[in-house]
């Protein structure tokens, strides 16, 4: 399995990116896909995660009604929407695949990783 994150960059205070996170795998869609990031100097912490189905996705409190998780099964892809994008969300972000198929808030809850992706919001 190989997880490819991508779509990070520089973007003032209050704009959008949309991050994408590529897999492999025929096995894609039965599990949940996380999304974490590692602020500098700071421990990595959950973002977000969506089910297998996309049907259900679970945020962290500091980005909800501001960022969205969502997938596409037929294009083995899992994407981060992140609007009013602020300073505090400057990281590297990491996508993730779950051991089932619906995640948590918990790193040890994901087995696969991607490379990260660098965003910097800039005030």
């Amino acid at each position: 399995v190989q997880l490819q994150a991508s779509g990070g960059g520089l973007v003032q205070a209050g704009g959008s990116l949309r991050l994408s996170c590529a897999a492999s795998g025929r096995t894609f869609s039965t599990y949940a896909i996380g999304w974490f990031r590692q602020p500098p100097g700071k421990e990595r912490e959950f973002v977000g995660t969506v089910n297998w189905s996309g049907t259900s996705t679970y945020l962290a409190d500091s980005v909800k009604g501001r960022f969205t998780v969502s997938r596409d099964n037929a294009e083995n892809t899992v994407y981060l929407q992140m609007n009013n994008l602020k300073p505090d969300d400057t990281a590297v972000y990491y996508c993730a695949r779950a051991r089932g198929n619906y995640g948590r808030s918990g790193r040890t809850e994901y087995d696969y990783w991607g490379q990260g992706t660098q965003v910097t919001v800039s005030s």
